[in-house]
Order: structure tokens, then sequence, then C-alpha cells
């Protein structure tokens, strides 16, 4: 009796210091997750590792299993995985505003234009109380330390899974057999289509296109912070100088366009023209959607997603031009933006995306900056009286231009037609602008 009663204690005994282990861990994960801690230690676990824990390539927010997207090796894979990470700096902000406009900045890999956009953000009213998504055309460590180290909001990185930065021995990337120039894909005997130049496709070109497509795809349906997100969001680039009061002047914007713009299909920070730093009117302006500091709905993110197949058979590189000479005009009439009399955002430095780093004659810009902010650039300059004048003879691209080439290839084509497939619908439609 004595022993079977021993042993009923130490099993007791076992069993609670089980519990007490159970317990301890729990609490354990609840002080990592209340910090960074735990959220850096699973975005830095290494390849080897991951395949010794046995965890599985998840593709959860992927509803189209018949995608034909190119075979990914382990950084791509490491990179998809990485996407689905909550956000850094929950608890230094663990709420966002109710009616936030989440921001999301694309970069590809000039860190001395990152790192002054980001100083520029740190310094812009109310940018604590949303969600800042940067976007990675590929994975390069200086651009990751110096998202990192960023503690003035939520932020969120993701990386394009399918960049052809990742991918240096095959396609999307560079592949030994791909056509070069101007090759003869017969008489080469060599992969590739031309573009109507007679030119094939340059992977560091095309990635430009590409990343923005998988991006807008991805931020609208791909998330689980913006997938049922029915405001707008601010779209800005690595080389994009955000005034102090950029966030304030938007959400102004945006209050107004129902009544002053109804037909506006978005609000932009800067003027259309890239040069232009406002007109100094006491008036709101609208004209066509510019590329620097413009926001739209989800209203106007689907009418761009069903125009997937124009968009990915333009024969042009670019997406901003894509979308400007093909896209737009589809919507059956002029796409105008609402925007202030003086810019909130602007374009800044020398070096373009067509110089890459660590070419022989690579473009080399120190970030070097000469943007003046005045005192009227730091508080809300947007009055709510104002009228609205109209730019009605809209300048850009007009009907029969066939675009600047780079975009020939049927394999990138394919690409983006895949990239508008990963996600289902999230969400019913917004019924306004």
């Amino acid at each position: 009796m004595a022993a079977s009663n021993r042993k009923a204690r130490v099993k007791d005994v076992a069993y609670c210091r089980l519990v007490l282990i159970g317990v301890l861990g729990v609490v354990l994960l609840v002080l990592l997750l209340r910090t960074n801690a735990f959220v850096d230690l699973l975005s830095r676990y290494s390849l080897e590792a991951d395949e010794s824990l046995g965890l599985t390539h998840n593709r959860t927010l992927i509803v189209n299993k018949n995608l034909k997207l190119p075979r990914q090796n382990e950084l791509s894979i490491w990179l998809e995985r990485s996407n689905q990470m909550p956000p850094r700096n929950l608890d230094l902000y663990p709420k966002l505003a109710k009616d936030h406009i989440v921001i999301v900045l694309y970069v590809h890999n000039r860190p001395q234009y990152l790192q002054v956009a980001v100083d520029s953000l740190s310094r812009v009213s109310g940018i604590s109380e949303t969600l800042l998504i940067v976007s990675h055309d590929g994975y390069f460590e200086e651009m990751n330390k110096i998202v990192e180290n960023i503690k003035f909001c939520q932020v969120k990185q993701i990386f394009a899974p399918y960049s052809p930065h990742v991918f240096p021995n095959c396609y999307p990337g560079v592949s030994p057999n791909d056509c070069k120039d101007k090759d003869d894909p017969i008489k080469k005997k060599c992969e590739g289509t031309p573009d109507q130049y007679g030119n094939h496709r340059s992977p560091k070109i095309v990635s430009l296109k590409h990343h923005w497509w998988w991006m807008m795809n991805t931020v609208w349906d791909g998330l689980k912070e913006t997938s049922h997100h029915l405001g707008h969001i601010l779209f800005v680039e690595e080389d994009h100088f955000i005034y102090p009061n950029a966030y304030r002047n938007l959400q102004l914007l945006i209050e107004l366009k129902p009544q002053k713009c109804p037909h506006c299909y978005a609000a932009n920070l800067a003027p259309c023209d890239v040069k232009l730093r406002g007109e100094g009117w006491e008036s709101l302006v609208a004209e066509r959607m510019g590329n620097v500091g413009y926001s739209f709905n989800r209203t106007v993110w689907q009418k761009i997603h069903r125009k997937a197949r124009e968009f990915c058979s333009f024969d042009d590189y670019n997406w901003d031009i894509t979308m400007w000479a093909t896209v737009f005009p589809s919507f059956g009439g002029s796409v105008y933006t609402l925007r202030g009399p003086r810019t909130s955002a602007v374009h800044f430095g020398k070096c373009g995306l067509h110089q890459g780093q660590g070419e022989k004659m690579a473009c080399i810009d120190n970030g070097n900056l000469n943007v003046q902010v005045e005192d009227v650039d730091k508080v809300p300059n947007i009055k709510s009286d104002w009228g609205v004048h109209i730019y009605k003879q809209q300048s850009g691209y007009q009907a029969g231009f066939r675009g600047w080439g780079g975009w020939g290839d049927t394999r990138d084509r394919q690409l983006c037609l895949q990239f508008a497939k990963m996600y289902g619908a999230s969400v019913n439609e917004h019924r306004s602008f």
C-alpha cells in the first residue's frame, strides 16, 4: 500500500511539474510577443533550422492551387513565409486609428534614398496612427536593416518572392539559355520572345513592373492586415520625400473628395508633373493621377484588377506608363485625382532604377537632399471651402501609343497574369471612389 501511494505521489509531482513547465512556457511566449523579440527571432531563423523544425510551405492566402508560378528556391520560400509575419512595434502602437490610411512604401535597392524617405516619414504628423507596409523588390540586407530600425509606427515588411533578383540562375532571373539583346531565337537556339522593337527581356528592368503588380495584388487581397481595408491606401516610393503635413492633408482630401470631386478616382500628394511644386492657388486641383504619393480605395483597385490582361500584355516595362496608356483609358473617361495646390511630397535624387548597383557605370548619388520645408508644409494647408480647378486637357500618353517596349517576353506576361490570380475576392465592393 505504501509503495503504491509513493508511486501515486511521484506521478502527481511529475504531472504538476509538467503543468508548471507548460504555464511557464506560455508566460514566456506572451512576454516575447509583447516585444519584437519573438518577431525578430522568427524572421531571422535560418533555412537549415527551418527545415529541421519540419515547417512546411504555407500558402494559406493563395486560393488558386493551379497557379503556374516559377519553381521556388530556398530564398523565395523563406521570403514568402516572412510575408505572413505580424507587423513590428505592436508593443509601442497596439491599436490603429479608426479611419487610418495605410501607407505602402515600395523599395528596390537604393539605401541612400530609402534612408531619406524613412527620415521624412518619421516627421509626418499622424504617422503613429497607421500601418506602414514596406514592399521589397527581392531581398537586400542594407535595405532590410533600415526598415528594421523604424520605431515611429507599426511597420510590416513584405518581399516579392518571385522577384528576378531572387533567382540568379533561372527565370524570372537570368537563365543560361536566355536570348540577349537582339538575338534571333531560332539561330541562337535561345529562349525568349522579343518586344516590339526586337529586344529581349532584361530581368532588372522587368522587375519594376512585376514588383508593382505583385505588390498591389498582395497588399489589397493577400495580407490579413489589409485584405478587409475599404479605405484609401497611400503608395510612395523610396525616392519620395514626404512633408510633415502629408498625412493630415491626405485625410482632408479623402474627406472632401465625395463632395468636391465625386468623379475623382484618387487623391494625390503631389502634381502629376514631378518637376512642379504646385500652383499656390486657394483652390483644390483635379488632374491626371500622378505617380508620387497617390492613394485610392478598394473600388478603384477592383477596377484596375479587372484590367489585368490589358496591364500584363502592354509592351512597356513601366507600370505607371502602362496604367496611363492602356488601363485608365479603358475606364471609359478621364481618370482624375484630387490634390492640393501645394505639394506634400516630392520626387528627389538623380539615380533612376535603371542604374543598378555593382555595375561598372553605376549611377552614384549620396542622397543629398535639396528640399525646402517651410512652416506651411508642417501643418494642414487645405481648406474645406475651396473650389476645384479641373485640368480638362489631360497631358500624357495619347491614344495609339504602343509603349516603350521591354515587356515582350511571353513568360513575363504569363507571370504577370498569375499574380492577378493569386488571391480570391476578399470583401464586397465599396460603392464610391
